[in-house]
Protein backbone atom coordinates (compact mmCIF):
# COMPACT_ATOMS: atom_id res chain seq x y z
CA UNK A 1 0.00 0.00 0.00
CA UNK A 2 1.81 3.20 -1.45
CA UNK A 3 0.41 6.26 0.11
CA UNK A 4 3.86 8.16 -0.27
CA UNK A 5 3.58 12.19 -0.15
CA UNK A 6 -0.56 12.48 -0.49
CA UNK A 7 -0.68 14.71 1.95
CA UNK A 8 -3.00 13.16 4.37
CA UNK A 9 -2.46 14.72 7.20
CA UNK A 10 -3.92 11.61 9.25
CA UNK A 11 -3.75 8.37 8.32
CA UNK A 12 -7.19 6.96 7.09
CA UNK A 13 -8.62 4.20 9.50
CA UNK A 14 -9.40 2.03 6.75
CA UNK A 15 -5.39 1.27 6.08
CA UNK A 16 -5.19 0.07 9.54
CA UNK A 17 -7.81 -2.61 8.68
CA UNK A 18 -5.30 -3.77 5.67
CA UNK A 19 -4.12 -6.51 7.87
CA UNK A 20 -2.96 -8.61 4.83
CA UNK A 21 -0.70 -5.63 3.35
CA UNK A 22 3.23 -6.78 3.30
CA UNK A 23 4.14 -3.17 2.59
CA UNK A 24 2.75 0.09 3.84
CA UNK A 25 4.57 3.60 2.51
CA UNK A 26 3.32 6.85 4.72
CA UNK A 27 6.37 9.19 3.84
CA UNK A 28 5.96 12.93 3.79
CA UNK A 29 2.53 13.28 4.58
CA UNK A 30 2.78 15.45 7.60
CA UNK A 31 1.52 13.09 10.18
CA UNK A 32 2.24 13.70 13.97
CA UNK A 33 1.00 10.73 15.46
CA UNK A 34 0.62 6.81 14.64
CA UNK A 35 -2.17 5.08 15.11
CA UNK A 36 -1.49 2.14 18.00
CA UNK A 37 -3.94 0.29 15.36
CA UNK A 38 -0.39 -0.01 12.75
CA UNK A 39 0.03 -2.63 15.75
CA UNK A 40 -2.84 -5.30 13.65
CA UNK A 41 -1.12 -5.10 10.46
CA UNK A 42 0.94 -8.26 11.76
CA UNK A 43 1.64 -9.24 7.87
CA UNK A 44 3.76 -5.49 7.00
CA UNK A 45 7.65 -6.71 6.24
CA UNK A 46 7.96 -3.01 5.04
CA UNK A 47 6.74 -0.10 7.00
CA UNK A 48 7.70 3.43 5.71
CA UNK A 49 7.03 6.57 8.25
CA UNK A 50 10.24 8.55 7.38
CA UNK A 51 9.75 11.97 6.66
CA UNK A 52 7.09 13.51 8.78
CA UNK A 53 6.86 15.17 12.19
CA UNK A 54 5.92 12.43 14.47
CA UNK A 55 6.99 12.82 18.31
CA UNK A 56 6.56 9.19 19.07
CA UNK A 57 5.74 5.70 18.23
CA UNK A 58 3.36 4.02 19.64
CA UNK A 59 5.07 1.21 21.40
CA UNK A 60 2.39 -1.73 19.94
CA UNK A 61 4.58 -1.77 16.69
CA UNK A 62 6.67 -4.16 18.44
CA UNK A 63 3.77 -6.42 17.60
CA UNK A 64 4.83 -6.45 14.44
CA UNK A 65 6.95 -9.22 14.55
CA UNK A 66 7.44 -9.71 10.98
CA UNK A 67 8.84 -6.73 9.52
CA UNK A 68 11.41 -8.29 8.05
CA UNK A 69 12.77 -5.30 4.98
CA UNK A 70 12.57 -2.29 5.98
CA UNK A 71 11.76 0.06 8.58
CA UNK A 72 12.18 3.78 8.28
CA UNK A 73 11.54 6.35 11.15
CA UNK A 74 14.29 8.99 9.63
CA UNK A 75 13.12 12.29 9.94
CA UNK A 76 11.05 12.87 12.18
CA UNK A 77 10.87 14.42 15.86
CA UNK A 78 10.85 11.47 17.74
CA UNK A 79 12.59 12.05 21.14
CA UNK A 80 12.83 8.31 22.27
CA UNK A 81 12.10 4.42 20.67
CA UNK A 82 9.57 2.81 22.28
CA UNK A 83 11.42 -0.56 24.26
CA UNK A 84 8.97 -2.91 22.04
CA UNK A 85 11.32 -2.11 18.99
CA UNK A 86 13.18 -4.83 20.84
CA UNK A 87 10.51 -7.65 19.17
CA UNK A 88 11.50 -6.57 15.74
CA UNK A 89 13.64 -9.86 15.73
CA UNK A 90 13.78 -10.37 12.05
CA UNK A 91 13.76 -6.70 10.96
CA UNK A 92 17.15 -6.53 8.91
CA UNK A 93 16.90 -2.36 8.07
CA UNK A 94 16.20 -0.11 10.81
CA UNK A 95 17.12 4.00 9.72
CA UNK A 96 15.78 6.16 13.02
CA UNK A 97 18.43 8.79 11.20
CA UNK A 98 17.74 13.08 11.70
CA UNK A 99 15.71 13.00 14.87
CA UNK A 100 16.26 13.98 18.69
CA UNK A 101 17.26 11.07 20.10
CA UNK A 102 19.49 11.18 22.89
CA UNK A 103 19.39 7.61 23.61
CA UNK A 104 18.56 4.36 21.86
CA UNK A 105 17.22 1.97 23.95
CA UNK A 106 18.72 -1.38 25.47
CA UNK A 107 16.06 -3.31 23.92
CA UNK A 108 17.68 -3.01 20.33
CA UNK A 109 20.29 -5.82 21.31
CA UNK A 110 17.17 -7.72 20.37
CA UNK A 111 17.06 -7.11 16.78
CA UNK A 112 19.18 -9.67 16.04
CA UNK A 113 18.92 -9.95 12.47
CA UNK A 114 19.58 -5.82 11.54
CA UNK A 115 22.04 -5.72 9.18
CA UNK A 116 22.10 -2.22 8.07
CA UNK A 117 21.42 0.19 11.33
CA UNK A 118 21.01 4.05 10.40
CA UNK A 119 20.89 6.41 13.29
CA UNK A 120 23.10 9.73 12.28
CA UNK A 121 21.53 13.26 12.87
CA UNK A 122 20.17 12.72 16.49
CA UNK A 123 21.70 13.88 19.68
CA UNK A 124 23.49 10.04 20.94
CA UNK A 125 25.77 10.58 24.06
CA UNK A 126 26.05 7.12 24.27
CA UNK A 127 25.08 3.56 22.79
CA UNK A 128 23.78 1.08 24.87
CA UNK A 129 26.01 -2.06 25.60
CA UNK A 130 23.60 -4.52 24.01
CA UNK A 131 24.79 -3.61 20.21
CA UNK A 132 26.98 -5.65 20.77
CA UNK A 133 24.38 -8.91 20.38
CA UNK A 134 23.56 -7.60 17.17
CA UNK A 135 25.63 -10.19 15.27
CA UNK A 136 24.80 -10.28 11.93
CA UNK A 137 25.38 -5.94 11.36
CA UNK A 138 27.73 -5.31 8.62
CA UNK A 139 26.54 -1.37 8.69
CA UNK A 140 26.67 1.12 11.16
CA UNK A 141 25.46 4.70 10.45
CA UNK A 142 26.57 7.04 13.48
CA UNK A 143 27.45 10.46 11.79
CA UNK A 144 26.48 13.87 13.66
CA UNK A 145 25.72 12.61 16.98
CA UNK A 146 27.83 13.40 20.24
CA UNK A 147 29.09 10.44 21.22
CA UNK A 148 32.46 10.60 23.17
CA UNK A 149 32.95 7.23 23.66
CA UNK A 150 31.53 3.81 22.41
CA UNK A 151 30.71 0.75 24.96
CA UNK A 152 33.38 -2.27 24.82
CA UNK A 153 30.71 -4.74 23.40
CA UNK A 154 30.56 -2.90 19.89
CA UNK A 155 34.12 -5.30 19.53
CA UNK A 156 31.80 -8.42 18.96
CA UNK A 157 30.10 -7.08 15.73
CA UNK A 158 32.22 -9.80 14.00
CA UNK A 159 30.26 -9.19 10.83
CA UNK A 160 30.99 -5.62 10.73
CA UNK A 161 31.93 -3.90 7.50
CA UNK A 162 31.61 0.05 7.61
CA UNK A 163 31.08 2.37 10.18
CA UNK A 164 30.46 5.68 10.25
CA UNK A 165 31.40 7.80 13.16
CA UNK A 166 31.89 11.08 11.66
CA UNK A 167 31.25 14.32 13.63
CA UNK A 168 31.32 13.15 16.61
CA UNK A 169 33.16 14.09 20.44
CA UNK A 170 35.39 11.33 19.92
CA UNK A 171 39.40 12.02 22.08
CA UNK A 172 40.47 8.86 21.97
CA UNK A 173 40.75 5.99 18.82
CA UNK A 174 37.75 3.37 20.12
CA UNK A 175 40.43 0.50 20.73
CA UNK A 176 37.49 -1.97 21.00
CA UNK A 177 37.21 -1.77 17.24
CA UNK A 178 40.62 -3.30 16.16
CA UNK A 179 38.67 -6.53 17.16
CA UNK A 180 36.79 -5.98 14.29
CA UNK A 181 37.90 -8.89 11.36
CA UNK A 182 35.49 -7.52 8.98
CA UNK A 183 35.79 -4.07 8.77
CA UNK A 184 36.16 -2.46 5.80
CA UNK A 185 35.65 1.49 5.75
CA UNK A 186 36.11 3.48 9.00
CA UNK A 187 35.03 7.36 8.94
CA UNK A 188 36.23 9.11 12.00
CA UNK A 189 36.18 12.75 10.06
CA UNK A 190 35.65 15.93 12.19
CA UNK A 191 35.91 14.47 16.22
CA UNK A 192 38.44 15.27 18.68
CA UNK A 193 40.85 12.53 17.99
CA UNK A 194 44.49 13.59 19.64
CA UNK A 195 46.72 10.65 18.21
CA UNK A 196 46.54 7.11 16.35
CA UNK A 197 47.42 4.22 17.98
CA UNK A 198 49.78 1.35 16.81
CA UNK A 199 46.54 -1.00 17.26
CA UNK A 200 45.09 0.33 14.40
CA UNK A 201 47.55 -2.11 12.38
CA UNK A 202 45.69 -4.86 13.99
CA UNK A 203 42.24 -4.12 11.46
CA UNK A 204 43.06 -7.51 9.32
CA UNK A 205 40.27 -6.24 6.26
CA UNK A 206 40.38 -2.31 6.18
CA UNK A 207 40.49 -0.31 3.32
CA UNK A 208 39.84 2.88 4.03
CA UNK A 209 40.65 5.28 7.16
CA UNK A 210 39.50 8.49 7.22
CA UNK A 211 40.69 10.61 10.07
CA UNK A 212 40.11 14.21 8.63
CA UNK A 213 39.69 17.20 10.20
CA UNK A 214 41.33 16.04 13.69
CA UNK A 215 43.34 18.20 15.62
CA UNK A 216 46.72 15.91 15.27
CA UNK A 217 48.89 14.44 12.52
CA UNK A 218 48.71 10.61 12.47
CA UNK A 219 52.78 9.47 12.43
CA UNK A 220 54.17 8.95 9.33
CA UNK A 221 55.20 5.71 9.75
CA UNK A 222 52.05 4.27 10.79
CA UNK A 223 50.34 5.79 7.76
CA UNK A 224 52.39 4.28 5.27
CA UNK A 225 52.37 0.72 7.31
CA UNK A 226 48.58 1.24 6.65
CA UNK A 227 49.16 1.96 3.30
CA UNK A 228 51.49 -1.09 2.52
CA UNK A 229 48.57 -3.15 3.90
CA UNK A 230 46.22 -1.47 1.16
CA UNK A 231 44.18 0.54 3.32
CA UNK A 232 43.82 4.28 2.11
CA UNK A 233 44.20 6.76 4.92
CA UNK A 234 42.83 10.15 4.65
CA UNK A 235 44.02 12.82 6.58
Amino acid sequence: MNLWRQGVGAVPPEVWRRTDARVLILAENGLTTVSPAVGRMVNLRTLDLGHNALTRVPGDIGALTRLSDFLYLHDNRLTELPGSIGRLTALRYLNVGENRLTALPESIGGMTALRELRAGHNRLTELPGSIGRLGRLRELWLRGNRLSVLPESIGRLRELRVLDLRENALTEFPGALTALPRLRQLDLRANHLNRLPAGVLDFPALEKLDLRWNPFEPPPALVDALERRGCAVLW
